[in-house]
């Protein structure tokens, strides 16, 4: 179960990138949801989509910038849009240069907490979102910025009060709903989880990242009838989106049918080459089929993305080991060791197939104990007459 809570986290990692951006322009998410109509779905809102328009302000800000170089609101602007745009590197400049200029204002430390969470920096991000709160910035977005933020970093208590704050200004804000079942899924309360996801659904049904959720979540606690109806929702609205289809593909084979599975699971490859949930589960196929060679380019794409999935590194050792590729089987086996340190049995395996790499053959078979031979005593010589 701790298991598929880990996947779920990752995946929900991908939305926290690709949301924030949106929220701060002034609750997109919750408009879209509007429309409720499933005949005519339209697809998940994506800066992909809605670039053009705050690069090109950003460009329009050039020329000012360059009659006024001194004006430090001119680069936060030009900072804001260009983290619209996802153009993060150059956002981070200009918001350092108005800071340089002048760094009274609380929403340029906001400016610039946004861009040091999209570049991953958790603690670099909290400290701006900080001073900004302390230069008198207040806005849903700050907390719910920072609730996020504490949410990506694993701080789940600490997430759930800041987006406690976003709802208490807000109380129907999509994304602190959505965001606060997820931080209750990582502290495995699934019954709030499940309430908060339903409730982000309920105010935005047109989401395909909160049904892959709810899917996922469905499927984590085995039930893949209601997975399969979330999943197929998705679909609808995002039919390349490979989270969903994975989803989809899972319901098979909680429901013991494997070959339709693997065939979804090929499918979401296709689609998404870095979603290493389908790579690790077509992988655990073809391993359990003996089919070795297919086994291995999946694994070792899936382990590239996550080295915690479970038994993935042990599969991939044994099928180096089966295909006689023992020295490859070794390397795998000595990480086995390090990530378990004090497993006698890994420490063995490593041990005898990097022999086996030297072309050392290790004999397994039990020895036969060398035969005890009798101890005679030397016949003493009697006295004539006894």
């Amino acid at each position: 179960m701790y298991f598929e809570f880990t996947l779920l986290f990752v995946a929900f990692s991908r939305f926290v990138f690709r949301l924030l951006p949106l929220l701060v322009l002034g609750g997109a998410m919750a408009s879209c949801g509007s429309n409720t109509d499933e005949e005519e779905p339209e697809t998940m809102v994506s800066l992909t989509t809605v670039q053009s328009g705050p690069k090109v302000q950003a460009e329009e800000l050039d020329g000012a910038i360059s009659r006024q170089p001194r004006n430090a609101s001119l680069y936060a602007r030009r900072a804001a849009f260009r983290l619209d745009a996802g153009q993060v590197e150059p956002a981070l400049v200009d918001i350092n240069r108005a800071l340089d200029l002048d760094d009274a204002p609380g929403e340029f430390y906001f400016t610039k907490a946004r861009a040091l969470r999209a570049q991953g920096k958790y603690q670099s991000a909290l400290a701006a979102a900080d001073v900004a709160s302390q230069r008198g910035y207040a806005s849903v977005e700050l907390n719910l910025l920072v609730g996020e933020t504490h949410l990506a970093a694993r701080h789940y208590q600490t997430a759930i009060d800041y987006l406690d704050r976003t709802l208490q200004q807000e109380p129907d804000h999509t994304a602190a709903l959505f965001y606060k079942g997820v931080a209750y899924i990582g502290l495995q309360d699934t019954v709030q989880a499940l309430d908060y996801l339903r409730a982000s659904l309920a105010r935005d049904p047109r989401q395909p990242e909160t049904l892959h959720q709810l899917a996922f979540l469905s499927n984590a606690f085995r039930q893949p009838a209601n997975a399969a109806i979330y999943a197929a929702r998705g679909l609808k609205l995002a039919p390349t989106y490979g989270p969903l289809w994975y989803d989809y593909g899972r319901q098979f084979e909680l429901q013991n049918q494997p070959d339709s599975a693997t065939r979804i699971y090929a499918r979401v490859v296709q689609l998404d080459t870095t979603f290493y949930r389908a790579d690790y589960r077509l992988a655990m196929a073809a391993f359990k089929n003996r089919k070795y060679d297919a086994a291995i380019p999946h694994l070792q794409r899936a382990l590239r993305r996550s080295v915690r999935l479970l038994g993935a590194r042990q599969m991939l050792a044994e099928s180096y080991e089966s295909l006689g590729r023992y020295q490859e089987a070794a390397d795998q086996y000595r990480l086995l060791v390090v990530e378990n340190p004090g497993n006698r049995h890994w420490t063995y395996k490593a041990w005898k197939v990097g022999n086996r790499a030297q072309g050392i053959i290790v004999d397994e078979r039990p020895q036969r104990a060398a035969p005890v031979e009798e101890q005679l005593e030397p016949i003493s010589p009697l006295r004539p007459g006894l």
